[in-house]
């Protein structure tokens, strides 16, 4: 195998925003080949970080596949609207999982350390503002937790 440069042994990241979604409670599509699905819409939200910040715009929604093993897939789509008016567009694709007794908690609405289970998403987004144009050509991860209301995540430019 070839030897990678140094510059590539290591990942590179900032904080790119923290972003908060109100998510009305899940409604229940059931059992469908491969994994019973539920979705969430999306009735707001806020961003913040350095370089932008807004509310997430209601119409959203969070179609969520609970798997046989446990796990739940998240497929998301958000609008967001900067401070300044511009709209961004914003998916993702995420993984929760933990311990039966865990998820069974956060079912329930109980408080829940985020350390007790995993919750990552890979966002991307697309504008047309040429502010922000910068963000239709990065890749991000993001670290979740799971609150009553709604999810919480921290999103990292990967560099």
């Amino acid at each position: 195998m070839a030897i990678l440069p140094s510059e590539m042994t290591e990942l590179r990241y900032r904080p790119l925003f923290v972003f908060q979604i109100d998510v009305r409670p899940a409604m229940i599509i059931g059992a469908t080949p491969g994994h019973d699905r539920r979705v969430g819409e999306i009735v707001g939200g806020s961003f913040e970080g350095d370089r932008l910040r807004g509310t997430i715009l209601s119409g959203g929604s969070d179609w969520q596949s609970l798997r046989r093993d446990g796990a739940i897939t998240l497929d998301v789509r958000l609008l967001l609207q900067t401070d300044d008016g511009a709209l961004i567009g914003m998916t993702y694709r995420g993984l929760r999982h933990g311990p039966k007794e865990v998820m069974d908690r956060i079912a329930r609405g109980e408080k829940v350390s985020p350390s007790e289970y995993y919750l990552r998403a890979t966002p991307y987004y697309e504008t047309s503002s040429e502010k922000y144009d910068w963000l239709n050509r990065i890749a991000s991860v993001a670290y979740g937790h799971r609150l009553a209301g709604g999810p919480i995540y921290q999103v990292f430019e990967i560099l």
